[in-house]
């Protein structure tokens, strides 16, 4: 099968997100699977290429045209990566936004890109099936059901799309329509139209053959008011079409024993390189080696009230009140950046933080933390916990999301489970749920036990890839025409 990917991201070209990652290790497993599988992205500043495939093609959004090149990179075991190259548009310092905010002409970026996407398919690559992921490359399907449907080319195409997080939508104002070059009849209840305004997403939600989640929980979990974002009526609609699928992981990249850019490595059968590493963490954060007695937290993540930024401050006053140290890695809202700043300058002796990513430090802190925090308010799937499991880092997370379907709760008395969670959006409940690791890292008993059980757990990508495709056979299924007269 020839499946094409279309994303505003992926590694190892561009990230913001967990988005990226996926668009990296899902398209190896289907290729090792017997698979052909290509990317399209944007070409971002710095991505290099191998080729231009076609120098011009001709995109209309609304009364203007543009003329983005089809460029090839570099293919990575197996995946061809192509780009749509318009240096305006997309060679820019960040992906979507900078500090002032996301960049005010997205709108015409995205719809330039998926409208570039189906003349890629008809000029260079034509797939036997189309994965599109969030909001970004949301009016690819809306666009083949619609200004393409009497296409021959590309009208049969099925189309899956997954959301992996409902609360980024592709919102606009109501003329957006006229800059990307869509008919007023889209502007309605039953498509684009969004309490007033365009909805990129809800396009996706629409118009796909099939939809996915990047977890089982996350996908009832967005059918409710609590988690819909404005959207859980329209999910709730084509909730036969919807499928939860748990992201997989590279172990390739993300497991002790293989991985390059920590300072030792180690297996479930022999731990005796996390130490090293813990104190490589140390010294990387400039934090003292006394620290190695004490349990060591790390945090990797966007600093925002999704992440369960709130609920960490709402408690740091009390969680510094304990024996142990943290490191925190990432960006985001500058309330919480401000108040990772202030505490590290208070408990300099055991608060580390670099605002920014550095892919490099996060490996180290997977690998050096003894627990690994995620308060997540919500989780659609999550990555960060899994890649904890594999190095011994126990997760201490709440239960929501994929969260709540990779880890389970930890028992003394049986020494069962692989982590800690608690279930309530409360900083109460997370001072609780941190005191129960800390009083399981002071029995060794205890926490060798649960540091075995996650290292034993196994969310390769073999079983999510083959659910994949699975899914991809139903799509093509759905869009063959059906014969008058059949019940078929």
């Amino acid at each position: 099968m020839k499946i094409l990917f279309v994303s505003s991201e992926g590694l190892p070209y561009s990230k913001t997100g967990g988005l990226a990652d996926v668009v990296e290790a899902l398209p190896k497993a289907l290729h090792g699977m017997g698979h052909e599988v290509a990317i399209l992205l944007p070409r971002y500043h710095g991505n290099k290429i191998t080729s231009t495939l076609v120098s011009s093609v001709t995109v209309a959004l609304g009364d203007r045209l543009r003329f983005p090149a089809i460029c090839e990179g570099p293919s990575v075991e197996g995946v061809r990566y192509f780009f749509v190259d318009d240096p305006a548009f997309f060679d820019r310092a960040q992906l979507y936004g900078d500090k002032t905010g996301d960049y005010p002409d997205n709108a015409e970026r995205f719809a330039e890109f998926s409208r570039a996407a189906i003349e890629f398919m008809k000029r260079v690559w034509l797939p036997d099936v189309v994965h599109c992921h969030d909001w970004q490359s949301a009016l690819v399907p809306v666009l083949l059901r619609t200004q393409h449907a009497a296409d021959p080319v590309v009208r049969s195409l099925p189309v899956v799309f997954t959301i992996h997080n409902l609360g980024y939508q592709g919102v606009f104002p109501q003329e957006a329509m006229r800059k990307i070059g869509l008919p007023d009849n889209l502007f309605t209840m039953d498509a684009l139209e969004f309490y007033g305004k365009v909805n990129f997403l809800k396009g996706g939600l629409i118009y796909a053959d099939y939809l996915t989640t990047v977890s089982r929980r996350y996908a009832k979990e967005i059918q409710t008011p609590e988690f819909g974002s404005g959207l859980e009526g329209v999910i709730r609609n084509r909730a036969e079409r919807l499928v939860g699928i748990l992201n997989g992981v590279d172990y390739g990249v993300w497991s002790p024993e293989a991985d390059k850019l920590i300072a030792q490595n180690y297996s479930a059968h022999n731990l005796d390189g996390k130490k090293a590493c813990k104190k490589d963490l140390l010294a990387a954060f400039k934090l003292p080696e006394e620290n190695l007695e004490r349990p060591l937290i790390g945090i990797v993540s966007r600093f925002a009230d999704q992440k369960g930024f709130d609920l960490i401050a709402e408690i740091a006053g009390d969680l510094m009140k304990e024996n142990l140290a943290i490191v925190a890695l990432g960006t985001g809202q500058p309330e919480y950046e401000k108040l990772f700043k202030a505490v590290a300058e208070k408990y300099s002796a055991r608060v580390g933080v670099k605002i920014g990513y550095d892919n490099t430090l996060a490996h180290k802190i997977e690998a050096g933390a003894d627990m690994f925090l995620m308060p997540s308010r919500y989780e659609p799937c999550g990555l960060n916990q899994i890649y904890s499991l594999r190095y011994g880092t126990v997760p201490v997370v709440r239960a929501t999301g994929g969260l709540d379907d990779t880890i389970q709760n930890f028992g003394s008395k049986t020494q069962q489970g692989t982590g800690f969670k608690f279930e309530e959006y409360d900083g109460e409940a997370l001072l609780a749920c941190v005191r129960a690791a800390l009083k399981a890292y002071r029995d060794p008993k205890a926490w060798h036990a649960v540091q075995a059980n996650g290292m034993a757990k196994d969310f390769s990508w073999k079983t999510s890839a083959a659910a994949y495709v699975t899914l991809y056979e139903a799509a093509k299924r759905a869009r063959i025409p059906r014969v008058a007269g059949s019940s078929k």
